[in-house]
């Protein structure tokens, strides 16, 4: 090890090098915690003097010339790695970093704005990677070892992350991670982006308001959490809002929320609470509204039954790729929560019960649309949807970006009758023709 620091003038350290130095620093700490126990560890003071001991010991012992701003990255690096993210931090305070995805130890990605990147951060092996991720899933009480190669956790600032290893994965540990943004996307910002027009939104409000049962679908990354989270805004403020999700996502500007988050089965496979217990626990909670994260397994049959039953307003989410197929998934759905009831009956409760479908949709740009807005008619026993709303692309820019225009298509709103005998004023602009989006 060669590289000097002379004078005022600093010498940069090679990356490999700072990883291997980090590595042997990172393991004499842990080796001089050994007689203390790893209390020791909690105490940041005391691991600095630790880590200042170890590296003052190393400039005398070897060539090396450690300057003290290296000496404060290494400093920083090995506190990442005991208490934080580690190689990660930077990409964890980062507000345009919506996914991290680490492939392996070698290889991490970024989605920014809607577009994968890769980036020049790398773990220093296997090994590292490991304790990045028992460190993190320990803190929860699970574990992540060949009897047990995949888990899913929670991250301190409510990032989740999912994790599985081999031999269920070749390549390594593949980790995945979906950022919480703090400070949530406000309806304005939706329609400044283009996500929507504001006579959509203009729509989207009335029908929260008024109690319509609304399903946002699209594909996975498509924006339907976000969207969920804005038009929940729309509430009104003396209703009682129960909320249930697998992973706390919702942020609800409300007075009155009550959130419910499911739970994995422990070590024993015992103590699992899924969605669909949550959801009949809803039930029973008062709720005049109801908002599942996201309807995946059986527990739709519930969260019908909830729409049908008094739960006017109710909001979920599904991974479906067109209005047409939520009602065929819904369907399916509903049939492994109660194999029992005919067709025709789960056809009729899905058409009672949804009002309204939103479809999403991202971009090859990694922009997001919503494409299409419908109502859901349950006639002559048959479930279809009348469009009202359609976003029609109409090439590229310069940049790459997609353009289009929201169209209204002009077909009658039936909702808004039931919004007229509520007393609602129907703004204008709910059927405006055409908005273009630059």
């Amino acid at each position: 090890m060669n590289w000097r620091a002379s004078g005022s003038q600093e010498v940069a350290l090679k990356p490999d090098y700072v990883r291997r130095l980090r590595k042997l620093v990172h393991k004499r700490l842990i080796a001089s915690i050994e007689d203390d126990g790893v209390e020791a560890l909690s105490d940041t003071n005391e691991v600095r003097e630790r880590i200042s001991d170890i590296v003052e010991e190393l400039k005398s012992t070897s060539n090396a010339k450690i300057s003290k701003s290296q000496h404060k990255q290494l400093e920083r690096e090995i506190l990442e790695e005991l208490s934080g993210m580690g190689p990660l931090a930077s990409l964890m305070i980062d507000p345009e970093v919506s996914d991290i995805l680490v492939n392996g130890p070698d290889e991490v990605w970024t989605d920014r704005r809607g577009k994968l990147e890769r980036t020049d951060i790398q773990f220093d092996d296997d090994a590292h990677l490991r304790r990045f991720l028992d460190r993190i899933v320990s803190a929860q009480g699970r574990h992540l070892d060949a009897g047990t190669p995949m888990v899913d956790a929670k991250l301190p600032d409510g990032s989740r992350l999912h994790a599985i290893i081999p031999p269920l994965c070749a390549l390594g540990a593949v980790v995945s991670i979906r950022r919480f943004r703090e400070k949530p996307v406000t309806a304005d910002e939706l329609v400044g982006q283009g996500v929507l027009s504001a006579p959509m939104l203009d729509l989207l409000k009335l029908a929260v308001s008024t109690g319509q049962n609304v399903v946002i679908a699209g594909s996975a990354a498509a924006g339907k959490t976000t969207l969920l989270n804005v038009i929940s805004g729309f509430i009104p403020e003396n209703e009682r809002v129960v909320t249930v999700e697998e992973t706390a996502e919702l942020k609800l500007a409300h007075a009155h929320v009550i959130p419910l988050e499911s739970r994995p089965t422990n070590t024993e496979g015992r103590g699992g609470i899924g969605l669909r217990d949550l959801v009949r626990n809803a039930l029973r909670m008062r709720a005049d509204r109801i908002i599942v994260g996201e309807v995946r397994g059986e527990e739709v049959m519930d969260m019908l039954q909830a729409m049908n039953v008094g739960h006017d307003g109710s909001l979920t989410t599904v991974h479906a790729n067109s209005p047409k197929d939520v009602l065929r998934r819904l369907e399916a759905l509903a049939h492994m929560g109660d194999a029992g009831l005919p067709r025709e009956s789960i056809r009729e409760m899905i058409g009672s019960a949804i009002q309204l479908i939103v479809q999403v949709m991202r971009f090859r740009d990694g922009s997001r649309r919503v494409v299409s807005i419908c109502e859901v008619l349950n006639e002559a026993d048959r479930l279809e949807t009348a469009e009202l709303y359609r976003f029609q692309a109409t090439g590229t820019d310069e940049s790459g970006r997609v353009q289009g225009e929201h169209h209204f298509t002009g077909t009658p709103i039936r909702f808004i009758e039931r919004a007229k005998q509520l007393g609602y004023e129907i703004p204008d602009s709910v059927t405006q023709l055409k908005v273009s989006h630059a």
